[in-house]
């Protein structure tokens, strides 16, 4: 790593930056990034921070993770809120055999039916049309 690396790097931190930002910009490693602002306190900010939800005061753990939110049921609440930024990756597709509707599930790879009632039918012989 150059000393002009080193400065930006130190730049970049006090101006907020994450490390990852900071390894993308300079296209370095992110483990240079985060190793040298360990070994020259450059630690993230972590003065003044609120809960995403409330607003309330946080108090920070050092060497922790930061946290973003004061309790459960202020993360529950928020990411309810901002669904569309839940990174779902178990999301199936399949087609009913009882109405031959188009589905999506989300985290079950073993779902057959659309519905309870579209089982029903399937399995005792009803007639199903979705």
């Amino acid at each position: 790593m150059t000393d002009e690396q080193e400065q930006q790097i130190i730049a970049l931190r006090r101006d907020g930056e994450g490390y990852g930002r900071i390894a993308a910009q300079l296209q370095i490693s992110i483990n240079t990034v985060k190793s040298f602002c360990r070994r020259h306190s450059l630690a993230a900010s972590t003065a003044g921070a609120v809960c995403e939800q409330c607003g309330k005061p946080i108090e920070q753990n050092p060497g922790r993770k930061r946290k973003r939110f004061c309790c459960d049921a202020c993360r529950n609440k928020w990411w309810n809120a901002h669904l569309e930024l839940v990174k779902r990756k178990a999301v199936y597709t399949y087609t009913c055999p009882a109405c031959g509707k188009e589905f999506t599930v989300y985290g079950n790879s073993h779902r057959k039916f659309c519905s309870h009632a579209c089982y029903i039918a399937y399995r005792f012989g009803g007639v199903r049309h979705g």
